[in-house]
This record gives C-alpha cells, sequence and structure tokens, in this order.
C-alpha cells in the first residue's frame, strides 16, 4: 500500500490515460480517512471528464497562469532570496531520499508530498511553513474558482500534512530537530 501522500502527489501529476485508473486502485486500497475522502471526492469530480478536458483543467489550475501558485516557498516567502536557500536545502534532502523531482522545482506540491512519503524526519523549513501555505493556496483557488476539483487534492494535501504533525514531532524528540536554514553557521 502505497503512503497517503504519494497517492496525493499522484492527482497532481499531468493525467495521461491510466491516470484515473491508478489513482482510484492507490485510493480504494487507503484505509478510511480524511485524505481517502479528500481523493474519492477529487475522483469522482474528474471522472465524468474526457482525458482532453481533465488536461485542460490541470494545466488551467496549475500551470499555465495557475489559479494557484503550487509552490510552496513561493507562497511563503515570494520571490525572495530565503525560498533559494530552502530550495537548495530541499533538494539535497530529496535527493537524499531518493526523490526524483520529476522536472519539478523542489518547492512544488508534487514532490513535497512525495517527499512526505519518504522521510521519517522531513526537513523543520518545510514543516514549519506546509500547513500554512497548503491553507494558502486552498484561499486563492476557491477565491479563483470555487468548484475547481483541485480543491479536493488541496484538502487531501492539508489532511496529510496535519496527519504527519504528531509523528514528525515524535520523531523530532527521538533524534532531535534538524537544523534550520536560519542556524547554519
Amino acid at each position: 500500500m502505497m503512503h497517503p501522500a504519494e497517492v496525493v502527489a499522484l492527482g497532481f501529476r499531468y493525467p495521461d490515460p491510466p491516470s484515473l485508473g491508478v489513482l482510484s486502485d492507490s485510493v480504494a486500497a487507503m484505509p478510511r480517512s480524511s485524505v481517502r475522502k479528500a481523493m474519492e471526492d477529487f475522483i469522482a469530480a474528474v471522472e465524468s471528464l474526457e482525458l482532453g478536458e481533465w488536461e485542460e483543467l490541470h494545466t488551467r489550475t496549475l500551470d499555465l497562469s495557475p489559479m494557484f501558485v503550487p509552490y510552496v516557498g513561493h507562497v511563503t516567502w515570494g520571490e525572495n532570496y530565503r525560498r533559494g536557500e530552502f530550495m537548495a536545502e530541499l533538494k539535497r534532502d530529496m535527493e537524499a531520499c531518493g526523490v526524483d523531482l520529476g522536472g519539478e522545482l523542489p518547492d512544488h506540491i508534487e514532490p513535497i508530498l512525495r517527499y512526505l512519503a519518504t522521510t521519517p524526519a522531513p526537513m523543520s523549513d518545510l514543516t514549519d511553513v506546509l500547513e500554512k501555505s497548503v491553507t494558502e493556496m486552498q484561499s486563492t483557488l476557491r477565491t479563483a474558482e470555487k468548484r475547481n476539483p483541485y480543491r479536493h487534492l488541496l484538502a487531501a494535501t492539508l489532511a496529510v500534512v496535519q496527519d504527519l504533525k504528531p509523528v514528525v514531532i515524535g520523531v523530532r524528540q527521538a533524534i532531535g530537530d534538524k537544523q534550520t536554514i536560519g542556524d547554519k553557521q
């Protein structure tokens, strides 16, 4: 069974012919949870679309002049140098965990979700800002297009983040918190 964060990440990938089947099977294998419910809502919203319509929706929502910016660092720091430091550190952690960026920047929500699925102790700079960033993405999408199906993916993402919080806190207490970028000499 796939980690819930990895299942949610599948929904953020550009759709192709097997996407709906793979996503549906992955969600069906998940235990009942708020993540699964949000993913079922997403599937229900996109399964009636033709592939071309889903591709257009994906592009309109996430790629060309996106309805919300799917980059955690950009949502948090804009184009500030701090985003660059964050992405460099995140990329190092992702590479150490074997996460392929798949052509995206490291602060894109899709590789971040795959990263969360691979590490018991994500970098604190990420976990410190992730919930607030995803909440802001939700608000922006809700304002732009209230009924957009990707709202369900953002709800699933937020549920993943909230489910990880107690685990991350426990792991950090057990092994010691990773250094934040601002603490480096």
